[in-house]
């Protein structure tokens, strides 16, 4: 009897160093990708999955988030009466996608803690998390893909994908055998090994189904590299006892907690952007040509 996936979790409570000084006031999923903010894309795509509930574990200075996923009032009242009803749907939509539940993490002790506090909300189902330091695009959402695999391969699923060698000891690394297409069934798992001691180059990325064994295994999990439960160990100690895979999504992904790849996500969306895409391309040839 296999439960599917209606619950997904989005840890938003880091403190966004890597974006200073942006981040100083304002939370960095916060901080707009075109025209919506990051947290916005990851929602999306949870509800573009058939996620049907959401947890966001925030912090104390996250407020905004809570208050842009909530009904704006005023907003919305003087869009009524100004008879701007396309951008009064714009904005009553972002707050009628999915239910959306909050929960605080008090300290900022990482990932392993934040998902820790979702076990009041999963309860005993297996869920989704989504981290909106990365996002996804694709034709087909890349939890979507995930669930797709869980049907046919139903376990603890990481979403992975090759990085330079240069590069694991930035990435959890997966070691393992390929059983499918883009599929790999994980033998060991490394927290950022440095390139000689990696065993692949096949990194993980922030998108997992996790079942419900997680919880125990993050309370028994010791602090690893910077003091931090380190979600990757959790999952390692569950080799054991539950099928672990990793899968290789289709699309690109975007760093969008450092400053590189969040330029690079701004105009990569932007190109698509139906109403100014072209007009933008035009615009970078031109100044690519002078610089």
């Amino acid at each position: 009897n296999m439960k599917e996936i209606k619950k997904a979790v989005i840890p938003v409570a880091g403190f966004g160093t890597r974006l200073l000084p942006a981040t100083k006031a304002q939370p960095k999923e916060m901080l707009p990708i075109v025209d919506k903010p990051a947290v916005q894309y990851v929602v999306e795509e949870a509800v573009n999955s058939g996620i049907e509930e959401l947890l966001l574990v925030t912090g104390r200075n996250k407020r905004a988030i809570e208050d842009y996923f909530d009904y704006a009032i005023e907003l919305e009242r003087e869009l009524e009466e100004k008879g701007k009803t396309d951008l009064l749907n714009v904005v009553r939509n972002v707050s009628e996608m999915v239910s959306i539940y909050y929960v605080r993490q008090k300290v900022a002790n990482g990932l392993g803690d934040a998902i820790y506090h979702a076990k009041g909300f999963v309860s005993d189902e297996p869920f989704a998390v989504l981290l909106a330091d990365d996002i996804i695009d694709s034709s087909k959402p890349c939890l979507k893909q995930m669930i797709n695999v869980y049907k046919s391969y139903p376990g603890i699923i990481l979403a992975v994908m090759k990085v330079p060698i240069k590069d694991t000891n930035l990435y959890g690394i997966v070691k393992g055998k390929k059983i499918d297409d883009r599929l790999y069934e994980v033998e060991d798992l490394i927290e950022k090994p440095n390139p000689m001691e990696a065993p692949s180059n096949i990194a993980i990325v922030g998108r997992y189904i996790l079942m419900p064994s997680i919880f125990e295994s993050l309370k028994d999990t010791k602090p690893g590299k910077n003091g931090e439960v380190q979600i990757t160990d959790a999952i390692r100690n569950l080799l054991i006892k539950e099928k672990i895979y990793a899968y290789e999504f289709e699309g690109a992904r975007f760093d969008v907690g450092e400053k590189l790849g969040y330029l690079k996500a701004n105009v990569s969306f932007a190109l698509k952007n139906k109403e100014f895409g072209k007009e933008f391309k035009k615009y970078l040839k031109d100044i690519v040509e002078e610089a």
